[in-house]
């Protein structure tokens, strides 16, 4: 079954006191017993490029890929570190994340993930980050 439905995802993002907000459109699919959620992100930096970003849900695994502008690969699972990758006109790198917090809740394509990890860039430590996501089918009017 690949019914796909339009949702709005919000997106929370906090890092060293920062705390960022993100609402988008998006789009939602199940295949199998995967979630996957597909959004463009708003157009940052000199060049206006845009990226479009896959979420990829499971039950115990959540993965974030992103294609264009920038190119890159993230995943979170509780209690290991991950290999990833990052690339943009201006640079690339790989990257490990170890996640201390996952928290999956879904029923259908609406629900809520939570999450916190540590990024290391080069093996080195980079940053704690917490993020959160809601996912809300949207309705016609």
């Amino acid at each position: 079954m690949n019914d796909r439905k339009q949702v709005s995802i919000r997106l929370q993002s906090l890092h060293e006191g920062e705390n960022t907000i993100q609402e988008l459109p998006a789009e939602a699919f199940i295949k199998g017993n995967v979630l996957y959620v597909r959004y463009t992100e708003p157009a940052l930096g000199p060049h206006q490029g845009e990226t479009r970003a896959m979420l990829k849900l499971t039950e115990d695994e959540l993965k974030l890929i992103r294609h264009g502008e920038v190119e890159s690969e993230q995943a979170f699972k509780l209690g290991q570190r991950l290999p990833g990758y990052y690339r943009s006109p201006f640079t690339s790198f790989n990257l490990s994340t170890h996640t201390q917090r996952l928290e999956l809740a879904f029923e259908g394509v609406s629900g809520r993930a939570a999450w916190a990890y540590d990024l290391y860039v080069f093996d080195e430590f980079s940053g704690h980050f917490s993020i959160s996501l809601t996912i809300q089918e949207a309705h016609e009017s």
